[in-house]
């Protein structure tokens, strides 16, 4: 507004104005605002935790290739922590201009979680454009990226993956082209102002992450260092039947392919192929045995270094059962399981198996075990028995905790979020929900879900879905979204098949 005297026109006007603002606040819905910072957390939990994986790959590389090759690893180690200084440095600036936000937004609302004026359309932009701490940062973070790469070599540089940057749109968007005015101009709320610089934080943290870990694979790149050697003997099993052969085998963690190994056992000389010595002990009483391996090592001047295994036990026992899953230590209720069961001494074909709750499936050592959902948090037990010369033997029994299945993802589009193109959200109509990284193939129903359509200034719109499927007015109402409309995929229900009916993540589209 002008400063100065100002005429009657002139402070009608600027009232005016005062008033459009405030209309423009009330169109921003809580369900808009509380979404932002739920993003917000989500990207301060993903932070965290590449920041925790990352201080896990210092502290390894310190404890070992730093500890046993320090010429070597020294260079790469200085590197990596100049990574770590220049993602500090940025973050710490981030960090203050979140502080500004958090001061001009009167605080933290103990309600929302949130800044009291989080609904405020005019801070960041007076913060980030007005004062031109936007273009600070936007310099700042290229000049970051730069320097990060620069830790590379030539050939790393060329394959970065990472997303820290701050570019201009080579195209207008509302009119707008330069980075600070695009993510913190005009009719950005304060929490979505404040959840972009965590973005920014998150981007950074993973960029850093990417350098260290491209930094500390140099140590395994064409390196063959056969100066450290280590004798290890590693036994088929420790429980053998009686009368079953026992092997184990001898061999050096250190090996050139022109020499090989001389392995013996208590004097005995083994077979020795590919620097690995297989050793078969006696099994034809019960009881316990011991044994060490002697590995003699010809050096490139001639000397013979002799390098000896730890002592190995090793139990010669009657008959017992052995029950393990396929997949995991535990079952999960609602979906088939696979095991395997077998009994040293027992044919597949003559062993069975009995559940306590559940079914149990299946012959010849391969089952499947399946457990309702009201079975969650408690055990079954699984019973073996084997048939040897006519007679029923009782092999022992096996405890499993009854877990329930991880809570799937919600996709839409393909993806989680972020930006999306109209003409892609318009032809697209299913809402996807999986469970990624499990060990089991588990088709996941949706039940129900709600999308919200928040057109620019405008109230955002509501429309319930049942199943997986856009209502026929929800995917009208896609037909044609302007530029920088927002969508809302959320309060989605899916069916597990453990009887379970959960509410899943939401997701929110920016349409470009």
């Amino acid at each position: 507004m002008a400063g100065g005297r100002e005429t009657t026109r002139q402070k009608m006007i600027n009232i005016m104005y005062l008033v459009l603002l405030a209309m423009l606040a009330l169109n921003v819905s809580d369900t808009i605002l509380n979404a932002f910072k739920n993003i917000n957390d989500s990207l301060d939990a993903s932070k965290t935790n590449v920041s925790t994986s990352l201080d896990q790959l210092f502290s390894a590389f310190q404890n070992t290739e730093l500890k046993n090759k320090p010429e070597r690893a020294k260079p790469i180690w200085e590197k990596a922590n100049k990574a770590r200084a220049y993602a500090d440095e940025l973050n710490k600036e981030i960090q203050r201009l979140k502080n500004e936000f958090r001061t001009a937004g009167e605080g933290i609302d103990e309600e929302t979680g949130d800044f009291v004026l989080r609904e405020n359309m005019d801070i960041a932009q007076n913060i980030m454009l007005n004062k031109k701490e936007g273009q600070k940062l936007k310099a700042k973070i290229n000049e970051t990226r730069a320097k990060l790469i620069s830790l590379l070599d030539a050939k790393a540089q060329r394959n970065v993956s990472f997303s820290l940057e701050a570019k201009d749109s080579e195209k207008p968007i509302n009119g707008k082209k330069k980075w600070e005015e695009i993510n913190f101009g005009e009719g950005t709320p304060l929490t979505a102002a404040n959840t972009i610089l965590t973005k920014i934080q998150a981007d950074l943290k993973n960029a850093e992450a990417e350098v260290v870990k491209r930094l500390f694979s140099e140590m395994n790149q064409n390196q063959m260092t056969l100066d450290v050697f280590k004798a290890v003997a590693v036994p088929s099993g420790s429980y053998v039947i009686q009368g079953q052969p026992y092997k184990a085998e001898v061999f050096l963690t250190a090996s050139d392919s022109k020499s090989n190994p001389s392995i013996s056992v208590g004097g005995n000389s083994l077979n020795v192929k590919d620097g690995v010595g297989t050793y078969t002990g006696s099994t034809n009483a019960v009881g316990s045995y011991t044994w060490r391996g002697t590995i003699r090592v010809k050096q490139a001047d001639g000397e013979i270094k002799i390098y000896e295994t730890q002592p190995i036990t090793y139990q010669v026992a009657k008959p017992s059962a052995t029950v393990s899953s396929t997949n995991l230590n535990v079952i999960y209720a609602g979906i088939a399981n696979p095991f395997s069961i077998s009994a040293p001494g027992f044919s597949l074909e003559s062993i069975k198996a009995s559940i306590s709750a559940g079914s149990l499936s299946g012959s010849a050592g391969k089952y499947m075990v399946n457990v309702p959902g009201s079975m969650v948090g408690k055990e079954v037990t699984i019973n073996v028995s084997g048939t040897a010369d006519g007679k029923s033997l009782s092999l022992g029994s096996n405890k499993f905790r009854v877990k329930p299945i991880p809570n799937p993802t919600a996709k839409f589009a393909g993806r989680m979020g972020g930006i999306i193109s109209g003409n892609k959200i318009v032809n697209e109509g299913v809402v996807v929900a999986a469970i990624e990284d499990f060990e089991f193939d588990v088709k996941i129903p949706v039940l129900r879900f709600t999308v919200v359509i928040a057109k620019p200034r405008q109230d955002a719109q509501t429309y319930n879905c049942q199943g997986s499927a856009l209502s026929a007015q929800a995917k009208s109402a896609m037909s044609s979204l302007p530029y920088q409309s927002r969508v809302y995929v959320e309060n989605i229900q899916v069916q597990l098949p453990d009887g379970r009916t959960p509410t899943i993540n939401s997701m929110v589209f920016t349409v470009n």
